[in-house]
C-alpha cells in the first residue's frame, strides 16, 4: 500500500507507536534499576555505517584463548574484563572472566564455578548459603544446578544475619556462600567482615565466596566505599555485575570475574571442532554486548563515572529526607541508591512503576525508588508533589 508514492508499512507504524510509549514511560521509571541515559547513540551511528550489523558475530570461546574459527569480538571482551578486574581488586595477571547475558547469568557461573571448584577440592557437594533478601536468581539457580541450599534470614536492613548464618552451617560439607552487595529491594549490603569471622571459626569448612553485585557493583568502585568490593581487603572468589543497570546498556548483559586458579580447577570440556577448552556454561555468547560495554567504558572517564555516582547518592539521600518530611516514612541503607518507604496510593505506584514488597517489621506494605542517572532531582520533585497531593 502506498500514499502519494510513499510506501506505508503497517508493521513499522506499530513499532513507532511502541517506541513512543517507551520513550514517554522511561522518564518515570523509578522502581527498577535501569539507567535510562544511554551512552550508545554514537555506537549505533558507527555500527550502521560500518556494515558489521549485516554480519553474524559469535563469541563462542574464551576471551583469554582467542581463536579465529568464527567472526567474534573476543579481543574486545578480554579488554572489558581487563578493565573491570582491577576495580574489584583482581591482579591483572590473575583475572579471568566473560561478558554475560545478565546478572543472573553471572550468578549462574558463580554458583557453577564455585560448586565444581569445591567438589574437585573436597570430593563433596557443597551447600549453598544465601540470604532471603538476596536476588531470587540464586534460589532458581540452586534448583537448576541441583544444589542443596539454605536460606539465611536477613535483618531489618536486608542484610544476612551472621548469627543465623553460623547456626545454619553444616560442618561436614563445603560452603558455597553468596554475599549480596545491594539486596534487591532494600539495598542492604551483607557484612563480609562479620560473615567471614563466622567462617574463620570453622576452619574445617572449605569455602567459596561469590559476590552478587548486580547494581551496586557498577557504582561502588567510584565512591568512597570502594573497599567494600576490593578482594584484597575482603577476599572473594568471583563476582557478577550487571551491564544494563548502572552502565546504561540497552539490553540485559553483565560481567563475571574470577581467577585463573578457579578457572583451572573446573571440569575440562575440550571441544574438537573449536580445538579449545570451553569452560563457560554458554557456548554461543553475544558478540555485541562486549562491544557495547567496551564503547561505554572508552567513552566515559573515571571522573564522569564518579560524578554520575555522586549525583545518584546525593539525590537518594535528598529523596529519603524529603519523604520523611512529607510524613511518608522512608529508609536508605549504607552506600545505597535505593530508597524504600511506606507504600503510597496505587495511582502513584502505577504512574512511577514502583516495585512492591512487604515487611511487618516496618509496618507492612512498602515500595522503593532506585535513584539511577535519569532519576533527577527535578523528576523526584514532581514525584513528591504528586505524592503530597494524594496524601492531602
Amino acid at each position: 500500500m502506498s500514499i502519494n508514492n510513499i510506501s506505508y508499512d503497517p508493521y513499522e507504524a506499530r513499532l513507532d507507536d511502541f517506541a513512543a510509549s517507551v520513550m514517554k514511560q522511561k522518564t518515570v521509571d523509578f522502581g527498577y534499576p535501569l539507567n535510562q541515559k544511554s551512552k550508545l547513540v554514537g555506537f549505533y551511528k558507527w555500527i550502521a555505517g560500518s556494515g558489521i550489523n549485516l554480519s553474524t558475530l559469535d563469541n563462542a570461546g574464551d576471551p583469554f584463548d582467542i581463536h579465529e574459527k568464527v567472526p567474534n569480538t573476543l579481543e574486545y571482551e578480554r579488554e572489558v574484563i581487563e578493565y573491570f578486574g582491577p576495580l574489584y581488586g583482581f591482579n591483572e595477571d590473575e583475572v579471568w572472566g566473560i561478558v554475560t547475558f545478565s546478572g543472573t547469568d553471572g550468578n549462574n557461573h558463580g554458583l557453577y564455578f564455585g560448586s565444581k571448584y569445591l567438589e574437585k577440592k573436597t570430593k563433596k557437594k557443597p551447600v549453598l548459603y544465601v540470604s532471603d533478601s538476596a536476588h531470587y536468581s540464586s534460589r532458581r539457580l540452586a534448583d537448576l544446578q541441583n544444589l542443596d541450599m539454605v536460606l539465611i534470614p536477613s535483618d531489618v536492613h536486608g542484610s544476612m544475619d551472621p548469627a543465623e548464618f553460623e547456626k545454619a552451617l553444616k560442618p561436614d560439607r563445603p560452603a558455597l556462600v553468596v554475599y549480596a552487595m545491594g539486596t534487591t529491594f532494600k539495598g542492604g549490603i551483607d557484612d563480609q567482615d562479620a560473615l567471614n569471622a563466622v567462617l574463620s571459626r570453622h576452619p574445617e569448612i572449605e569455602v567459596y565466596r561469590h559476590i552478587d553485585a548486580a547494581l551496586f557493583g557498577g557504582y561502588i568502585p567510584h565512591t568512597k566505599y570502594s573497599d567494600i568490593l576490593n578482594r584484597k581487603l575482603h577476599p572473594f572468589d568471583s563476582i557478577a555485575i550487571s551491564g544494563h543497570k548502572y552502565f546504561g546498556m540497552d539490553e540485559p548483559a553483565g560481567i563475571f570475574l574470577t581467577t585463573k586458579e578457579i578457572l583451572n580447577n573446573q571440569n575440562p570440556f575440550d571441544v574438537s571442532y573449536l580445538n579449545r577448552n570451553m569452560p563457560m556454561i554458554n557456548c554461543s555468547r553475544s558478540a555485541l554486548s562486549p562491544l557495547k560495554l567496551w564503547w561505554i567504558i572508552r567513552h566515559t572517564s573515571r571522573e564522569e563515572f564518579e560524578k554520575q555516582t555522586e549525583e545518584m547518592l546525593e539525590n537518594a539521600a535528598w529523596l529519603c529526607e524529603e519523604l520523611n518530611k512529607t510524613g511518608c516514612q522512608a529508609w536508605l541503607e549504607h552506600a545505597s541508591n535505593t530508597v524504600y518507604f511506606k507504600r503510597p496510593p496505587e495511582e502513584i505506584t502505577e504512574k512511577y512503576d514502583l516495585a512492591p514488597d512487604h515487611d511487618d517489621r516496618l509496618g507492612g506494605d512498602l515500595s522503593h525508588i532506585v535513584v539511577m542517572q535519569h532519576v533527577t532531582r527535578e523528576r523526584l520533585s514532581r514525584f513528591l508533589e504528586d505524592l503530597r497531593k494524594c496524601m492531602n
